[in-house]
């Protein structure tokens, strides 16, 4: 199939329909507008439904009543309009349906402003809403990762009936790049038999979509159901991506766009005759802590880069269990880190801090 050139937005739609989503529910924010433009002309000659609901909350409601009824649907938004999904995505995880949701991040908090931001990794990967569960969080760095993750994220939804959050930015939302559409790899997806779509056969336990639980020991038995799966998708979907750490003395951890920056760093500090390499986690939760932990067998310092205050550095360290020392560079109000600025901060490292 050949490429295309796509905006990063248009892309995520236009995967997502040929991964076999045929219903969208969304709000309008700035930076991410472009996913439910572009599903609104799509969607209806395909057969399906786009529906702008009257606000962020009511359109995770009617993903919550979509995927109960077994159909494949997405949502997607920005960063204060993904904040009031969240009483709904916790729903949804609890009810165990499966979802693709997409957060174009923004800087924050609050309104803050549209320019790219990653400070919403904390309410990604740690639950943004309340009680224990967790999304599976996939980090696109270009617009060909974003159309893939989002054509499998689907696929891991359904495998595993859980909600999946593909993480960009709004610069991944609005750079152009060449794009080929390319089906997931191949999984075995079981029927929904679990699906809410009416009991015309009889032979079969009657379909209950709930999240509500009031005795205790029922409440008990939904969350270990729970977490047995998440210990089997950290088992079975964790991902990473390692660049140049085969001998590398220092390693840069970063994510999205920030990663894609970060190679460059890494090829000018080994030009520099600096051993410098990457670690890009590829699923934000489950997150590769094996990785880290391998290369603090052999490097010397790690430098956690991200658009933020420091959020992702905090799980850095908890991987790399005080082997090393882990230090942090960010950026704010939505500045996009520099390849010279980590390119300079590798450097210092080199030389103790100096």
């Amino acid at each position: 199939m050949a490429k295309k050139l796509m905006k990063g937005s248009e892309a995520i739609g236009e995967a997502a329909i040929q991964a076999g989503c045929r219903y969208f529910f969304g709000y309008p924010i700035t930076p991410q507008n472009e996913i439910p433009e572009y599903m609104s002309r799509r969607l209806p000659k395909e057969g399906g439904c786009f529906l702008q609901a009257e606000s962020e909350v009511a359109a995770i409601n009617m993903v919550y009543g979509a995927a109960g009824a077994g159909a494949r649907v997405m949502t997607s938004s920005s960063s204060p309009g993904i904040s009031l999904k969240q009483e709904g995505i916790s729903y949804i995880a609890c009810a165990e349906l499966p979802c693709v949701i997409v957060n174009m991040m923004r800087v924050g908090p609050g309104l803050g402003g549209i320019l790219p931001a990653q400070g919403d990794y904390f309410q990604a990967t740690k639950g943004g809403g309340h009680g224990d569960y967790h999304l599976v969080v996939l980090a696109p760095s270009t617009v060909q990762e974003a159309a893939d993750m989002v054509m499998e994220g689907f696929d891991i939804a359904d495998t595993y009936r859980i909600p999946v959050m593909i993480l960009g930015d709004g610069m991944i939302g609005q750079i152009m790049e060449p794009v080929e559409f390319r089906a997931a790899k191949k999984r075995e997806l079981l029927p929904k038999t679990w699906a809410a779509t009416g009991w015309s056969d009889k032979s079969r336990p009657r379909a209950v979509i709930n999240s509500l639980y009031i005795e205790a020991e029922e409440m008990q038995r939904v969350s270990e159901r729970l977490l047995a799966r998440y210990a089997a998708i950290t088992e079975r979907e964790t991902r990473v991506e390692e660049f140049r750490m085969e001998d590398a003395e220092y390693c840069i951890a970063a994510y999205g766009t920030t990663a894609r920056i970060a190679k460059s760093a890494v090829l000018k500090l080994r030009q520099e005759g600096v051993k410098a390499g990457l670690i890009r986690p590829l699923t934000l939760w489950p997150f590769p802590e094996a990785a880290f932990a391998r290369a603090a067998d052999h490097v010397k310092a790690f430098l956690t880069v991200e658009m933020s205050a420091g959020q992702m550095v905090e799980d850095v360290r908890l991987a790399v269990a005080g082997r090393k020392p882990v230090y942090f560079q960010g950026t704010l109000g939505g500045f996009v880190p520099t390849t010279q600025g980590m390119v300079e901060e590798v450097l210092r490292l080199t030389k103790g801090r100096e």
